[in-house]
Formats: structure tokens, C-alpha cells, sequence
């Protein structure tokens, strides 16, 4: 996969590109990030990339040429391009998977008051990592490279990431490591049983629980298994005292 990111400021990515799943899987070449300073594509001899808002307001707004000319360097037939934007759709796992198969990623880092809206047309969708604002779009941009890039054969062992949140649609169960006892507390007896079915059994009995009480979002648009649903009349006679 290559990953291209337009940006004004390429000097945020340097650590992120170097540490971490990130820097092994360049370095095992299942991945390459590159980036395209979208100043260098300014006409002006001042290299201005903004101007002032038609109709007036605080801020400025990224212009249509050197943005437009900076994806068109770039860009191929298996380009898939993202723009970064607080009004794009919510991102998710299912995002991630869904861009984790494509050949190319242009993503385009908006700053300032944002980009001219006449550059979303020239984009495949916009994204947003969450209902806030963020300075640019550098970070989020770098969240989504970091969630697909950990998808990729390789990156990182497939059996790390199977029970992740999210994942199968429910928050991950709590996850516990030695010593058994720290200051007084124990870990669930379960877990150091060596039942693996009571492990499977309590392990998704606690994601059921995570998600209904932290996302009941999640929890309600859940399709669930039979195995899971079995799992839930058991929690629930025991709730009720049964």
C-alpha cells in the first residue's frame, strides 16, 4: 500500500513515521508514506495556499489551485482521496477495513478556516475523527493512517486484533496481565482457571457488559450470536436473581 498525505506541514509526521507498528511496516515495505508539501504549488512568489472568505468572517480558507495542482501531482486511476474535514462522516473500524484494501490513500490535510468547499469535488469522501476541532488535519489524518496500516498482512499478528473494540461490533473485554495480586487486587479467578471455554464464556460476557453500559449505541444496533445471546440469559437470570 501507499499512503500519500498533502499537507503544509509535513514535519508533524516525522516521529509517526519512524516509531512504533507504523515505522516496522515501512520497514518490512508493506507500506510507503510520502507527502507533498502543498506550498511548493503556490503561484505567488510569497507561496500563499489561503485567502479571506467570500461574504466575509474570521480566518482564512485554503484555496482551489495549489491544493487542486498538489492532488493532481499525485494522483492515479487507483487513487482513492480523503479529505480531512469536522463535517465529514464519522470514522470507524469498519472505515479502516473497507481503506485497509485499497491500493492508494491521498489523504489532503486541510488548516486554517479549512479548505474552499469546491475541493470536496475532487475528493472520493470527507472524514472526521470525532465531533471537535482540531487545528489541521495532520492529526486525524495521521489516526487513520495508523488504524489501517495495523490491518495489513504483517503489521501486526491477525489473532492482536480479532477480539479488538469494535472489531465484532462490541467494546474488547479487560485485559489483565502478572502479577495475579497488585496492591490488593486479584485478577477475575477465571482467567488463571486454565478452562478456556469459562475464559471464552467470561470473556464475552464482559464485552456484552462493557458495551451495554459504556456504548449503548453499540449495544443496541448489535446483532447478536447464538452463542451470545445465550451468554446475555445467563447475565440476566443472574441479575434478577435467578
Amino acid at each position: 500500500m501507499r499512503i500519500t498525505a498533502l499537507t503544509l506541514f509535513p514535519e508533524l509526521f516525522s516521529g509517526f513515521t519512524t516509531t512504533s507498528v507504523v515505522g516496522r511496516s515501512i520497514m518490512r515495505g508493506l507500506v510507503s508514506i510520502d507527502f507533498v508539501q502543498i506550498r511548493d504549488f503556490a503561484l505567488d512568489n510569497y507561496k500563499h495556499v489561503d485567502d479571506t472568505p467570500f461574504g466575509g468572517g474570521a480566518g482564512m480558507v485554503m484555496k482551489c489551485q495549489p491544493v487542486l495542482d498538489a492532488l493532481n501531482s499525485v494522483r492515479t486511476p487507483q487513487s482513492h482521496v480523503i479529505v480531512m474535514s469536522a463535517s465529514g462522516t464519522p470514522y470507524t473500524q469498519a472505515k479502516a477495513h473497507d481503506l485497509a484494501s485499497k491500493e492508494h490513500l491521498v489523504i489532503m490535510c486541510g488548516h486554517y478556516e479549512g479548505m474552499d468547499a469546491r475541493i470536496l469535488e475532487y475528493a472520493d469522501e470527507a472524514l472526521s475523527i470525532g465531533d471537535y476541532v482540531l487545528t489541521g488535519g495532520e492529526l486525524g489524518s495521521m489516526v487513520i493512517m495508523d488504524s489501517v496500516i495495523r490491518l495489513l498482512d504483517g503489521a501486526i499478528r491477525k489473532e492482536s486484533a480479532q477480539d479488538e473494540s469494535y472489531e465484532n461490533g462490541l467494546l474488547e473485554y479487560p485485559q489483565y496481565t502478572k502479577p495475579a495480586v497488585y496492591d490488593g487486587k486479584e485478577v477475575p479467578p477465571v482467567l488463571v482457571s486454565g478452562n478456556h471455554a469459562k475464559i471464552r464464556e467470561w470473556r464475552i460476557a464482559q464485552s456484552l457488559l462493557l458495551t451495554r453500559r459504556l456504548r449503548p449505541d453499540l449495544f443496541a444496533s448489535h446483532v447478536f450470536t447464538e452463542e451470545e445471546k445465550k451468554i446475555l440469559k445467563k447475565l440476566e437470570n443472574t441479575e434478577n436473581g435467578g
